[in-house]
């Protein structure tokens, strides 16, 4: 047991501490900059967040090298993706992520659990500067190995052993409830599910168990 520790509040990162709109649009920009750069071709960030507000996913940069005119070419495309991943990210926290970081309550310690690429999730991490707000350790499921993504309990088990408290002490906090809550709570955990004016995942729990403890819209609802 850490001490001096009661309990370990336990944070998803897209769209729980910031908004993960903001990161599409700067992946957007980014590879954008590099295809005018590279080939002299303009408007392919503006084309690929015109495909993302209509709803596109998935095989954005097809669909938006298409609306340039261009015929997509799997080693363009692999090129934009890097770029998109690698990119240094132009995000913020949510003001009331930010609040709520800066002053959390006594004798708590905070923690990260995301998914999602490792280069990805380890340059937003270093742009929201989550070290710098003390949580540790900063979980990427992708450095777990195959297979060890949400709702893999992996994650969970390094935060549990990090700490050494009981199941009752850990609350986790993220968006989505396809995969965030099942398992943290078979294991005892508390769960809160943020939503998110704007988030991406809007859809209902599968089912009971798959639903948080408590719904919430800003961290300032935090007990």
């Amino acid at each position: 047991m850490t001490l001096g520790i009661e309990h370990v509040t336990v944070f998803d990162l897209d769209d729980t501490l910031y908004l993960e709109r903001d990161y599409v649009a700067s992946g957007f920009a980014a590879a954008g900059a590099w295809l005018a750069a590279e080939r002299g071709i303009h408007g392919l960030g503006g084309a690929a967040w015109s495909c993302f507000e209509s709803g596109h996913r998935g095989n954005i940069f097809d669909i938006a090298l298409g609306h340039l005119g261009m015929t997509p070419d799997p080693a363009l495309i692999a090129r934009l993706v890097g770029v998109y991943r690698g990119h240094v990210p132009d995000i913020a926290l949510a003001p009331d992520a930010a609040a709520w970081l800066s002053a959390p309550p006594p004798n708590r310690a905070l923690a990260l659990l995301t998914d999602g690429p490792v280069a990805s999730q380890s340059a937003k991490i270093a742009a929201l500067g989550l070290a710098d707000h003390g949580l540790s350790p900063l979980v990427m499921t992708g450095t777990l190995g195959e297979g060890c993504g949400k709702p893999h309990p992996r994650g969970f088990c390094v935060i549990e052993s990090a700490y050494g408290l009981s199941p009752d002490c850990f609350t986790y906090v993220a968006d989505n409830a396809a995969k965030d809550f099942v398992t943290p709570r078979r294991r005892g955990w508390r769960t809160v599910q943020i939503r998110r004016e704007g988030r991406l995942h809007q859809a209902s729990p599968i089912d009971a168990e798959h639903a948080a403890d408590r719904v919430i819209t800003s961290l300032g609802e935090m007990e």
